[in-house]
């Protein structure tokens, strides 16, 4: 059924590219929130999942506004099975789109594992948070970063130095943030650096005798903050040197069980 003449976007005014006489260019404008069905890529297999999505670009000062349904049109129009290379391609066709010198994309969303408890091999499926983005330009090559964020168990050192019996123990959010040089890395790959570097890792379903192994590794492998952001800067300075990824950033949070605060760290690196 065709649409009435006066409802055809020729016959209708474009008010989005009128000049704007206050001459104030805008840095980001976009759409925020978006919901979106995704697949998401993993080392050996692709699973479905719900992203986040933010996408914004730069306006000109001489522009009065940008065209937000085009943000979408270009979602509509990909791939959505994300990866490295997935997020390098929709970022090219948003500014080219969007006739912009320069745009952002971030994409949230839930990524899981299923892992084996390490004493029964129960199963289960265990989330971690997981965000892409994407800055570019028509001028320079791409970034595209990659965020992890990784639970895990840390038990005190001077804790358990001081104790005649026992040691305090918190869980702690690990984040790991890493600009991504190639695809030769793929999420898991940081899910493990952190999961390695804690006191121990977690699991979704623990049994007793997966629980005995779990305090017992806690206890034998104390970690203060500092050790946590320290031991996964080391193993990610090998991929730096391996160029599989340039600059990166770690954080750990330890939610105290004796405090009602947390304690944190943070460790940035840029190499030249």
């Amino acid at each position: 059924m065709n649409a009435p003449e006066q409802f055809k976007p020729s016959t209708l005014p474009d008010v989005q590219s009128e000049k704007d006489s206050r001459q104030i260019a805008i840095q980001k404008v976009g759409v925020r929130g978006i919901k979106y069905p995704v697949r998401i890529k993993s080392r050996d297999s692709t699973f479905p999942s719900v992203a986040d999505i933010d996408m914004t670009v730069s306006l000109e000062s001489s522009v009065k506004g940008t065209h937000m349904s085009r943000f979408i049109e270009v979602l509509e129009a990909s791939n959505n099975t994300i990866s490295y290379e997935w997020i390098l391609d929709i970022g090219k066709k948003m500014i080219d789109t969007l006739e912009a010198e320069s745009g952002w994309i971030k994409l949230n969303f839930p990524f899981f594992i299923e892992k084996k408890a390490p004493v029964s091999q129960v199963a289960g499926l265990l989330n971690y948070e997981v965000a892409y983005e994407i800055e570019c330009t028509k001028k320079s090559k791409p970034k595209v970063f990659l965020e992890v964020v990784v639970p895990v168990t840390s038990l005190c050192p001077c804790s358990k130095n001081i104790s005649e019996y026992g040691a305090h123990n918190q869980r702690s959010h690990i984040t790991v943030k890493v600009e991504l040089r190639n695809n030769n890395c793929h999420i898991e790959d940081f899910i493990k650096i952190a999961e390695e570097s804690a006191s121990c890792e977690l699991w979704s379903i623990l049994k007793r005798p997966d629980e005995k192994f779990v305090t017992e590794k806690a206890y034998d492998n104390p970690k203060f903050v500092e050790d946590l952001v320290r031991d996964v800067a080391l193993e990610l300075q090998k991929l730096v040197k391996k160029q599989t990824i340039g600059s990166f950033s770690v954080d750990s949070e330890n939610f105290e069980s004796i405090h009602n605060h947390s304690a944190f760290a943070r460790i940035e690196q840029n190499p030249s």
